[in-house]
């Protein structure tokens, strides 16, 4: 049974740690014996899985109910991690012999399954975003230079898509053994969960408004600045709608603010992290992204599966999941554009009829088998 580890850095409520879930637990355990282990204990993702495999972690969670010793020791272990040299941090995280050595994120997971001390295992890094135009990993490295090197030491290179791939190869002029495999998606369990009832009494899920949704971490590469500008100005012409908006991060007061000082606390609401955001994303008329960089999206993914049209900023892997609007609205990737989109989208029945349709046609070509099958290959 071939043993195979998981890095990442911690299991907080994003796109690559949500499909890693779905992975692990449809991994064929009679063949792989699986770790997932993350660099620090926090997240949303833990008791998911821990239910399909071994889960470990570095560095305890600094939560309440800590004493000081240990928030000290747990506040200096981390430190170190950002200092040391990836091979010494090698040594000291990674305590087991492995198969396959996963870096399933980019940055400091790539960084340190590249600095592997174990000559023997197979070496895969995951890419989930366009590197080119969001280079977020670069924070982990003194020089592209040194970050090109990490990614020589793989003997794979997965790309969630086909523009990630064109980006990834843009950045680092990197194409040996880089390789596209889209995310395995868990059709099945979205459907069921989609099903479930909403226990929420803050919402009124009666009204004959129009109900957009959309899912992700409220931070800035998603966007929902700017997508609070646009349902401001859907406001001031006079359109009925409500926008749940599933998620948490660090703009969570920032956009509390912006509600608050333009009148939109009656018409968006901010509905933190939900385990299951599928029985919202089925009771919402359309799903909305924003994004202004992604890699392929889960979420919209997950969007088509119930049958929901889709409008969404040009960002990577919209035209391999939407094609040339054929099966959603794809806006230029600016705020003026988005605003029209989602105006015409809104206040044109036809076009919302024929977008729900195409959705679901497209919705049923995901089925998580096939992909999971061709990443036990990789793997």
């Amino acid at each position: 049974m071939k043993k195979i580890l998981f890095f990442v850095e911690s299991l907080t409520g994003g796109g690559a740690e949500k499909v890693l879930s779905d992975l692990v637990a449809n991994i064929d355990k009679t063949k792989y014996s699986v770790t997932v282990l993350s660099l620090v204990d926090i997240g949303v993702y833990q008791e998911m899985i821990q239910e399909h495999c071994e889960y470990k972690y570095f560095v305890p969670n600094l939560g309440e109910g800590k004493n000081f010793l240990a928030i000290f020791s747990s506040k200096i272990r981390y430190k170190l991690t950002r200092i040391l040299p990836p091979k010494v941090l090698y040594k000291w995280i990674i305590k087991s012999n492995f198969d396959t050595e996963v870096a399933f994120t980019e940055g400091f997971s790539t960084r340190l399954i590249a600095a592997s001390g174990n000559s023997s295992s197979k070496k895969i890094a995951w890419v989930h975003i366009d590197l080119f135009e969001n280079h977020w990993s670069k924070i982990e490295y003194k020089s592209i230079d040194e970050e090109i090197k990490s990614y020589e030491n793989f003997d794979k290179i997965v790309c969630v898509a086909e523009s990630v791939k064109k980006a990834f190869s843009k950045r680092f002029d990197i194409s040996q053994n880089v390789i596209v495999k889209y995310n395995p998606v868990d059709r099945d369990d979205i459907i069921k969960k989609a099903n479930q009832p909403i226990d929420n009494p803050n919402l009124n899920l009666n009204t004959k408004n129009i109900k957009l949704v959309t899912i992700g971490r409220l931070e800035n590469q998603k966007g929902y600045d700017r997508l609070l500008k646009v349902m401001h100005r859907l406001k001031v012409d006079g359109l009925d709608f409500n926008l749940w908006i599933i998620g948490q991060g660090s703009k969570k007061n920032e956009l509390e603010l912006y509600m608050k000082d333009n009148g939109l606390t009656e018409h968006v609401h901010l509905l933190g992290f939900q385990s299951n955001p599928y029985n919202y994303l089925q009771a919402s008329d359309a799903f909305v992204c924003s994004s202004r960089s992604e890699g392929f999206s889960t979420v919209v993914t997950e969007a088509l599966i119930l049958g929901k049209p889709v409008i969404t900023t040009n960002c990577s892997g919209m035209h391999e999941l939407l094609g040339d609007n054929e099966f959603g609205i794809i806006t230029e990737n600016n705020t003026e554009s988005l605003y029209n989109g989602l105006k015409e989208y809104m206040t044109n029945p036809s076009l919302q009829e024929k977008y729900m349709n195409a959705s679901r046609v497209r919705g049923t070509k995901f089925e998580i088998g096939p992909i999971v099958d061709e990443i036990h290959k990789i793997l």
